[in-house]
């Protein structure tokens, strides 16, 4: 299995407490938050990770390098921030398995990744949250996503968990531009000719994109 793991956030909102890393760089009890989504992808037999970097990409390339354990590692460059879909769309063209998973480098989703099927084009890894204020919720139906809602409604139900599992040929057939983002630009507007497939699961899960989950994150990782 190969990964993309999206690593060229800025994280503006945890300047206050991480202030000279990217994002999925910030310490979490001595190490990087990244490493934690590098030994679940390695425990699960993941071969190859491409990580899709940014801002500060030098913190990220010179503590991983080339390898990680079992896995090969290969970095996809932006020269100016393409969007999370514009990074997508590039470094999936570095991998060679026909569906990849695509993973946020802020979140740490402790799924089980060999029980997730492959879809005919996309899968989004979905939680049930009692309040999905932070996070926007997805509307399903028999399973396809009908409807993506915006943040800021405490409305509980299933958020989109920042994972991907997607076919590597999904861009081709749509004029997309260099820079987008893959949640607005792309899932919500052509969300009827995606049949954009869920897998639901309950297992533990934390955004480091607040100060406030940043902290639980330490304590719950310990």
């Amino acid at each position: 299995m190969e990964a993309i793991i999206l690593a060229g956030g800025f994280g503006t909102r945890l300047k206050n407490v991480v202030s000279n890393l990217p994002k999925p760089m910030a310490p979490i009890n001595g190490k990087p938050f990244l490493t934690y989504i590098l030994d679940q992808l390695n425990n699960f037999g993941f071969k190859k990770v491409v990580l899709a970097v940014g801002y500060m990409s030098s913190a990220i390339h010179d503590y991983y390098g080339a390898q990680f354990k079992n896995m090969k590692i290969e970095y996809s460059f932006e020269n100016e921030p393409l969007g999370t879909g514009g990074c997508v769309k590039k470094a999936i063209g570095m991998t060679s398995d026909q569906f990849v998973f695509v993973i946020n480098g802020d979140t740490y989703f402790n799924i089980d990744f060999s029980k997730i099927s492959i879809p005919n084009n996309i899968l989004i890894v979905c939680k049930y949250m009692e309040d999905t204020y932070r996070y926007g919720r997805i509307k399903t139906k028999k399973g396809i996503v009908k409807q993506f809602c915006e943040k800021g409604e405490n409305e509980a139900g299933y958020i989109n968990g920042g994972i991907y599992y997607i076919n590597r040929n999904l861009f081709d057939r749509f004029l997309l531009p260099e820079k987008f983002s893959i949640e607005n630009d792309f899932f919500i507007k052509y969300i009827d000719s995606l049949f954009i497939e869920t897998y639901i699961s309950n297992d533990y899960f934390v955004d480091i994109g607040v100060p406030e989950d940043y902290v639980r994150a330490k304590n719950d990782l310990r």
